[in-house]
């Protein structure tokens, strides 16, 4: 008769056993291994291991065997399988990673799945599995710019300041406007959306008008400081500021953050700041808008309310613009600004790397 090999614990083994097959949080596979060897230690054979824990005696034999050549360290993994033949040959798979990322079709700015299959002579789905596999992505683009400012360091810098470690005593406000605010009505009624139906909207429209909402949100608290214009010259500007300056405590500082739009820099404006020096203008590099973080509200505010928004006249918009701010104020959240200086800049020099030398990307 077939003796099984003899299991002799140590103490300390013992005690990770024991943790192991008692653990809350310890995958059931581990927990199992863990009472084989316990049940092993205490000369059991694996005909009665595997009846107590109702497994077969071939496993019970197999962890015995793994812990007595790799102890411990052996249970925590499984061994490697072979798995099955790759039915697509990797000579294949590099030739579509490769006239993927370095290549284009004759006639197309990128490959579709049914390009590719042609070209590189296999099945749709091959493909789609191919770029699955290595993350690609032919149909989708993203969208970038890096600031050429020369001063954009020092820019960065000071706005991330304010964000992270924000002055005593002051207020830090994103301020903006979304300029030509478009009133649009539609051609005709949608339909309500219904269980199997989208909600319908005609593709043309009519215009009746546009307005600009300029607006200042507190970047500790949230809330935001609104005014329609129908323009967005300095005047316009200037009256926002007025209006900034009655709506916030007269003994705090106010530390705007700004675009580089030239009405923001108006001679008018300039000596309007000069005699109300609590006003202290933060510029964004240029092409740096996303360093704002009004923008991120104005994103908002065009996804639930404008997008798909009917308005009849600028009144109605302006109103409907008025009465989302009021409910954003009513309960509001600040964005967090987490990224350090640091970061950006490490982010900002890896693309001028790679715009540089595109072959290293």
């Amino acid at each position: 008769m077939r003796i099984a090999p003899k299991i002799e614990l140590t103490a300390e083994d013992k005690a990770t056993l024991a943790a192991w097959a008692n653990g809350r949080k310890i995958p059931v596979r581990m927990a199992e291994r863990a009472r084989i060897l316990l049940l092993a230690d205490e000369g059991k054979r694996d005909l009665d291991i595997a009846s107590e824990l109702s497994i077969t005696s071939e496993k019970a034999a197999r962890w015995r065997q793994r812990f007595l050549t790799k102890g411990l360290a052996g249970l925590e993994k499984d061994a490697p399988r072979p798995g099955r033949t790759p039915s697509i040959a990797k000579a294949t798979v590099d030739k579509v990673v490769r006239l993927t990322t370095q290549e284009k079709p004759a006639n197309a700015t990128h490959w579709s799945t049914r390009t590719m299959a042609a070209a590189a002579g296999i099945s749709d789905s091959s493909v789609l599995r191919i770029w699955h596999a290595h993350g690609l992505k032919p149909h989708r683009i993203e969208s970038f710019k890096l600031s050429n400012d020369p001063n954009f360091t020092q820019k960065l810098e000071a706005i991330v300041a304010l964000y992270l470690q924000p002055p005593e005593h002051a207020i830090v406000l994103c301020v903006d406007e979304k300029s030509q605010v478009q009133a649009l009505d539609r051609t005709q009624p949608g339909l309500p959306m219904k269980k199997g139906r989208a909600e319908t909207m005609t593709h043309d429209y009519k215009r009746h008008g546009t307005t600009t909402l300029f607006a200042a949100m507190n970047a500790a608290s949230g809330k935001v400081i609104s005014l329609c214009q129908q323009r967005h010259r300095h005047q316009e500007w200037i009256k926002f500021l007025r209006l900034i300056d009655d709506a916030t405590p007269a003994d705090k500082q106010l530390y705007l953050i700004a675009d580089n739009y030239a009405t923001h820099k108006h001679p008018d404006v300039q000596r309007w700041l000069k005699r109300h020096p609590r006003f202290h203008i933060h510029f964004t590099p240029t092409s740096s808008s996303w360093l704002n973080m009004v923008e991120r509200f104005f994103r908002d505010l065009t996804e639930n309310r404008l997008r798909r928004g009917v308005f009849r006249s600028v009144l109605e918009l302006i109103q409907a613009l008025d009465d989302y701010v009021d409910k954003h104020n009513e309960s509001p959240k600040p964005f967090i600004w987490t990224a350090s200086s640091k970061d950006i800049l490490a982010k900002v020099m890896r693309g001028r790397a790679a715009l540089n030398n595109p072959q290293s990307v």
